[in-house]
């Protein structure tokens, strides 16, 4: 017989999940945002009567596939649906004060759930964490600033998530005392901005940012030229009330043709930051939920007390431009283009070609990306925060794609999970990813969540100790600080 856990909403049963764990699925935390509340802030989940069974996945926010082969890479089999406030225990047991790792799925904001395989919890149960995954709603519905009403509603749903941790967890076995946030890509993204919310503060205690930082969020004046381009294409007003009357499948579609345009055109005159950041639908700066800038608000002090890891993948954008082909079709002004539309000095280039003597113009385009918009911001952040941090950097190379793809953005997470056995992750991984390195990074992270310290030194001025994973993993002082200061002054 599974355990029955009985919540502030009402009683659930587990399923049984691998490593003699425990697996409660689809426990609302808020109400389904539908009719009225589909922009509203997240509001209270009803209570229900009897025991909910844990037998299936709840819904993932409504959603547009990735183009391919992004969609197959990145293991995308969710099921949608607007009752999607929803998340996920796995526990090794009811009893006990165990450390929580609660995770933030990724997807640029407009995709994603955590109920993908390579998510699964049963490792960290296994190894004396209790695992929690959470859905939150994406794209417009979530992070459309529209007049009238509330800013970044994801942002407010991943708020109400940790909320229902803090009451509930301790029913699972798990501490609210000892709370780490994890994420990756814009799930990192969206940690950076919960690290300055007044509303989140309390609610976690140590955060874990993978390939993702506080450098991607919008203004105002930026949020309201996306506003205005999807009112367009829907052809309604750019109104809580105009949007409102078109379906979600229908915005779906035609967010999804706002993120091919700001790729294709990427003028900051029509799309401001989304520009630069390549999507349009993220965490606003409003003045009120997200009060400041990230990364302003953690240099004044609002993340003291949280203790940091942060790092990234050494080859982030390469999942972006090996798959497609585009990495050997980019043409040999596509560094200088790159770098310029970052504001890299264009003689700074020089520095990138002799990291990359054999590079071609793809890789040195790869190279520059992936430092503007992953690297650097994640040393800003560890730099700006007042408290402990631990800095990563993952470097194993994946031999999918011929060895092209090598360390590419997302590539980290099954080692992270130890579900590098879980169906599909061959796409990514190749056949035989290496599990000592899964060992490695698995167990680091544990040890994050239990004591906050994930076993090498912290990140200080001078030294800039980061632990380096890969086919030799070892702490390493400041990696290529020659290309990292040409980004000083640069945002």
């Amino acid at each position: 017989m599974q355990p029955i856990v009985r919540t502030t909403g009402g009683e659930v049963r587990a399923t049984p999940a691998a490593h003699g764990t425990h697996l409660f699925r689809n426990i609302p935390y808020a109400a389904p945002p539908v009719g009225p509340l589909r922009f509203a802030p997240p509001q209270p989940a009803a209570a229900w009567d009897g025991v909910r069974e844990s037998d299936a996945w709840g819904a993932g926010a409504p959603q547009a596939p990735y183009a391919p082969p992004l969609d197959t890479l990145l293991g995308e089999h969710v099921v949608t649906g607007q009752d999607c406030l929803n998340l996920n225990v796995w526990t090794p047991g009811t009893g006990g004060r165990l450390p929580v790792l609660v995770w933030v799925h990724g997807g640029a904001f407009t995709n994603g759930a955590g109920s993908l395989p390579m998510y699964d919890g049963a490792a960290f149960a296994r190894d004396g964490v209790v695992l929690v995954t959470f859905n939150y709603r994406l794209g417009a519905d979530g992070f459309l600033h529209l007049p009238g009403t509330v800013a970044n509603r994801g942002l407010l749903d991943q708020v109400a998530a940790l909320t229902w941790v803090r009451e509930n967890i301790a029913r699972f076995g798990g501490d609210p005392d000892r709370v780490t946030l994890f994420g990756q890509s814009a799930g990192a993204m969206a940690i950076a901005c919960l690290m300055a919310m007044d509303r989140a503060r309390g609610l976690f205690h140590r955060a874990a940012l993978q390939s993702g930082a506080a450098q991607h969020t919008l203004t105002p004046p930026s949020a309201e030229l996306v506003l205005t381009r999807l009112a367009e294409v829907l052809g309604v007003a750019p109104s809580v009330a105009g949007i409102s009357a078109v379906p979600t499948d229908v915005v779906v579609k035609a967010q999804q043709r706002l993120r091919t345009e700001v790729a294709a055109h990427p003028d900051p005159a029509r799309w401001g930051e989304a520009a630069l950041n390549m999507m349009p639908f993220e965490p606003v700066v409003d003045g009120e939920v997200l009060p400041v800038d990230p990364l302003e608000a953690v240099g004044s002090g609002a993340s003291a007390g949280i203790d940091l890891l942060v790092g990234t993948t050494t080859e982030e954008f390469r999942l972006f431009l090996v798959p497609t082909g585009l990495i050997d079709l980019l043409p040999e002004a596509a560094p200088a283009v790159t770098a310029q539309r970052y504001g890299l000095p264009q003689e700074a280039l020089d520095a990138y070609r002799a990291a990359l003597p054999d590079g071609s113009a793809g890789d040195l385009a790869a190279a520059v990306a992936t430092d503007w918009f992953y690297r650097i911001p994640a040393l800003r952040l560890a730099e700006a925060h007042t408290g402990a941090a631990y800095v990563y950097e993952f470097g194993w190379r994946s031999p999918a794609y011929g060895g092209a793809l090598g360390a590419c953005h997302a590539v980290e997470v099954p080692f992270v999970f130890d579900t590098l056995r879980e169906a599909g992750t061959d796409l990514l991984l190749g056949e035989r990813p290496p599990q000592p390195l899964a060992d490695a990074l698995h167990r680091a992270w544990t040890a994050f969540a239990t004591d906050g310290d994930p076993g090498w030194p912290t990140y200080e001025p001078g030294a800039r100790a980061t632990m380096c994973f890969g086919e030799r993993s070892a702490v390493e002082h400041d990696p290529r600080p020659e290309l990292r200061e040409l980004w000083d002054g640069v945002r």
